[in-house]
């Protein structure tokens, strides 16, 4: 399956130049259209000043000449009057003055126009009617170059600021692919690596810890899955030897019918005892792969001990144990895994138990939606840093403990219980000092 994968830098560039571009446009159209709404109401101004300073003119020629002073005076001001056009009238509407349009103004396309009267005693009607257009295109030029020269900054701003974002987020990206080319380095040989940088950013800190505890996960599932291999070809290289060799001696000479078939019973054993073995391995990976009890109605844990009890009650008797039960409480369970790990517990309890001792099976509540269940028995302490080593698979306590009763255990018994604990949401607990062992687990109640 083909994975589309993006650049982090290419990507926040772009977004960091269209925020700029944004937000550079939003202030330059702010800024274009408050010097418009400026520059419009500058006009404004402008006209209306002109208006009047044209009135006032006229009134003062009005009062010195008359009517034929106002057209000389309107007639030489003209030349004056650029980028503007004034239009007089008198007051019955005749046409007194009109400059001529300039040609500027004949195709412009802003022109401003105000009407306005000027009160004229002096001349006939005692009023003149006028109109001053200007032609603001030099303004409006301005303003249009104004907005190109915003948009072409708008612009170059964004590019600029996707260029610098770029760079600065691939130099700030470098230490990721530190830890890219530290990453490639771990190989299965090489699990001990972890990940480190000479100046790590905040954000970083968090990953690198999780992936470093991940593989200190890792190498010690590792070293103990290379431990558990060995484990299992130590466990049948010696059954398999023994028929193996047993079979060669028994094929190397004729014999007798009743020396084959001890033979063959012998053999029969030791298959047996391969044939458990892998199938605790099995029950062992299932459990693994994540296995969850079926767990029936509540039932009575004192008297599902009870029953595994008189399973045990010979091995318990050749090894003068006494064996009591304290506590009860009902839990859904399953019950063969639940008897299963009593057994195993138990048993345990047989092999270490001192003489004369008594074994108690404690059965309680250790809290709310949890029961206890824990074997406690007399005999040689296990050694404080074996003990939280007790539920591994395969693993054997110090010689102190060893089983005195002559059988060969393959070591998988407690890893069986804590795996049961684990199908029903349990987990294991294990204390040995001063010559009591208690070894057990817990169950949720649900």
């Amino acid at each position: 399956m083909t994975v589309c994968s993006h650049s982090i830098s290419r990507r926040l560039s772009r977004k960091l130049a269209l925020l700029t571009v944004l937000v550079l446009g939003a202030l330059s159209i702010a800024s274009w259209v408050s010097v418009y709404m400026l520059i419009v109401q500058r006009n404004a101004d402008d006209l209306v000043r002109r208006a009047e300073l044209i009135g006032s003119t006229l009134r003062l020629e009005a009062r010195s000449g008359g009517e034929q002073a106002v057209r000389q005076r309107l007639r030489s001001d003209q030349s004056m009057r650029g980028d503007s056009r004034l239009e007089v009238r008198a007051a019955d509407g005749s046409l007194l003055h009109a400059d001529p349009v300039p040609p500027r103004m004949a195709d412009a396309e802003y022109l401003r126009s105000l009407d306005f009267d000027i009160d004229v005693p002096e001349v006939p009607g005692g009023r003149l009617r006028a109109r001053y257009t200007i032609d603001y295109t030099p303004d409006a030029e301005m303003g249009t170059r104004w907005a190109w020269v915003l948009t072409l900054v708008t612009l170059v701003a964004g590019a600029l600021v996707a260029a610098g974002a770029s760079w600065h987020v691939r130099r700030q990206l470098r230490p990721l692919e530190s830890l890219a080319a530290q990453t490639r380095a771990i190989s299965a040989s090489r699990l001990d690596q972890r990940l480190a940088l000479a100046d790590p950013a905040s954000e970083l800190l968090p990953w690198i810890e999780q992936f470093n505890a991940l593989m200190e996960r890792l190498e010690r599932a590792y070293t103990q899955l290379e431990a558990f291999n060995a484990d299992v070809a130590h466990e049948l290289r010696t059954p398999l030897a023994s028929l193996i060799g047993e079979t060669e001696v028994a094929l190397a000479r004729e014999r007798p019918a009743a020396a084959l078939r001890e033979t063959l019973a012998s053999n029969l054993e030791e298959m047996h005892r391969l044939s458990a073995l892998v199938n605790d391995m099995l029950f062992l990976s299932q459990a693994d792969r994540g296995a969850v009890a079926r767990r029936g109605p509540p039932a009575s844990l004192a008297e599902l001990a009870a029953q595994v009890l008189e399973f045990h009650e010979a091995p318990f008797e050749d090894a003068g144990v006494r064996v009591r039960i304290e506590g009860d409480a009902r839990v859904a369970v399953d019950e063969p895994l639940l008897k299963r790990a009593l057994s195993n517990l138990l048993g345990n309890a047989a092999r270490f138990a001192e003489r004369g001792s008594t074994v108690v099976v404690q059965i309680d509540a250790a809290a709310a939606d949890r029961v206890r269940v824990m074997v406690e028995n007399a005999g040689p302490s296990i050694d404080p840093q074996a003990l939280p080593r007790v539920f591994d698979r395969f693993f054997r306590a110090d010689e102190s403990r060893a089983c005195c009763d002559g059988q060969s255990h393959h070591g998988l018994g407690l890893a069986i219980v804590a795996a049961i604990a684990r199908m029903h949401a349990g987990s294991t607990l294990a204390e040995s000092a001063q010559g009591r062992t208690r070894v057990g687990f817990t169950l949720a109640a649900g």
